[in-house]
């Protein structure tokens, strides 16, 4: 199969030397792995999704910012991205660097890698300051691009305070979806309402944070469950690396990364030990493991959009529970 000759422009192949073969699957777009041969005779991967549709391409932009921001940070962490665009047929397309996951590490110990083990990875990431954004002229909570998580389009405009963005772009906006997906449904409005007035301030607020400081944004891979990691060759070449794929990046607190981890599991004792550490929890330390729930609401509700069923179910435990310690 040839490469989409407006593709191999953008990433200076000659598609005459360029094949493109299926590889891996996706729920929401088709995969392939390209393979060029450059003109030195070094031979080249690299991974590629595309779909069609303004969906396709809004999620590949924000896919792209999201793995050039964390391989900005830690580029062991995750596979550079290279373009997004559109091609001449109008199909959206991400190309990334092609990760082998098949490989092993070699047995004479002689590969040279970063050396650092995926929580040593994440506490760089959660301990190295977010940039500044373009046109602003301090740290800011949100993104440059939109993301999606799944498929939920989530809207990263900028705010000043975390609590703000947590309660107006991740629990207002989700909310906003579960009621188009699922219908109305009082109970659960008034929930995510008192959660948002009430339990979002007094947890996540500036004034309390930190002791008071608030919290300074860093770049949160966003959707960091199990399925989202593993070991391989990023590009093909050098040594295993414990990696990352698939974010939906925003500048935030670097504990809403571990609501979807606590979630699904698959990140034991010895990875959080070794994380914090690296990263301490942040003060107060005793609402540390409400703070984490909190954030894992938004997973419980995102997901119940896209599934249904008993997400519901444990969005509305965690709020009910939140609410009873921290609502009045």
């Amino acid at each position: 199969m040839k490469l989409e000759s407006s593709v191999a422009r953008v990433l200076s192949l000659d598609p005459e030397a360029t094949t493109v073969a299926t590889h891996g699957s996706s729920d929401f777009n088709s995969t392939s792995k390209i393979s060029t041969t450059l003109k030195d005779g070094t031979l080249m991967h690299f991974f590629m999704k595309a779909a069609p549709g303004k969906d396709a391409e809004m999620m590949f932009r924000g896919e792209h910012a999201s793995l050039t921001a964390i391989h900005q940070t830690v580029p062991s962490l995750c596979p550079a991205s290279f373009a997004t665009g559109v091609s001449d047929d109008g199909t959206a397309y991400l190309v990334t660097d092609f990760l082998d996951m098949s490989s092993r590490p070699s047995n004479s110990g002689s590969e040279k890698g970063s050396g650092m083990s995926l929580a040593a990875k994440i506490a760089k990431l959660h301990t190295t300051p977010a940039p500044i954004p373009e046109g602003q002229s301090k740290p800011m909570f949100g993104f440059p691009e939109t993301t999606c998580c799944g498929d939920t389009a989530q809207p990263n405009d900028y705010k000043e305070r975390w609590a703000d963005f947590y309660a107006q772009n991740r629990l207002l906006t989700i909310l906003k979806k579960c009621e188009r997906n699922n219908g109305k449904d009082a109970e659960f409005r008034s929930l995510v309402e008192q959660t948002v007035n009430a339990v979002v301030p007094r947890l996540l607020g500036d004034d309390h944070l930190n002791h008071g400081k608030g919290v300074t944004p860093v770049v949160v891979h966003g959707d960091l469950w199990s399925g989202n990691k593993g070991r391989g060759r990023i590009g093909g070449k050098g040594a295993v690396e414990d990696v990352v794929f698939d974010p939906s990046a925003v500048y935030g607190h670097n504990e809403y990364e571990l609501g979807i981890m606590s979630m699904f599991g698959g990140f034991g004792k010895s990875f959080f030990d070794e994380y914090h550490k690296i990263c301490p929890k942040t003060p107060p330390i005793d609402e540390y493991a409400d703070r984490v729930k909190l954030y894992e609401l938004y997973h419980h509700m995102n997901h119940f959009c896209i599934f249904g069923g008993s997400y519901r179910s444990g969005a509305v435990s965690i709020m009910k529970s939140l609410i009873q310690k921290f609502g009045n």
